[in-house]
């Protein structure tokens, strides 16, 4: 995919994301933490005040480490369009 167009794809994910009103669920939200993390190249450690919130995000980084941001962006993009698929 075209970088223009995958930038462009990511940030109408993201902003779907955002404009959903109705919880999701907690390993999605994981996920989607861990591929935007990586996908925008901000690793700043989490900061929750619970520290096994932070645990779970921390794990969640570390089991995509060895993608790049483009590859996280990819994943991000289909784990958003398949969560509103199966709910739409």
């Amino acid at each position: 995919m075209a970088a223009k167009k995958l930038d462009i794809e990511f940030d109408e994910a993201v902003d779907r994301v955002n404009g959903h009103t109705e919880p999701f669920p907690a390993d999605f939200l994981l996920r989607l933490y861990a591929y935007y993390k990586k996908a925008t190249n901000d690793y700043g450690r989490p900061n929750s005040r619970k520290p096994i919130i932070n645990a779970f995000k921390t794990n969640a980084l570390f089991q995509i480490q060895d993608i790049s941001e483009d590859q996280a962006k990819e994943e991000y993009i289909k784990l958003v369009n398949n969560y509103f698929l199966y709910r739409e």
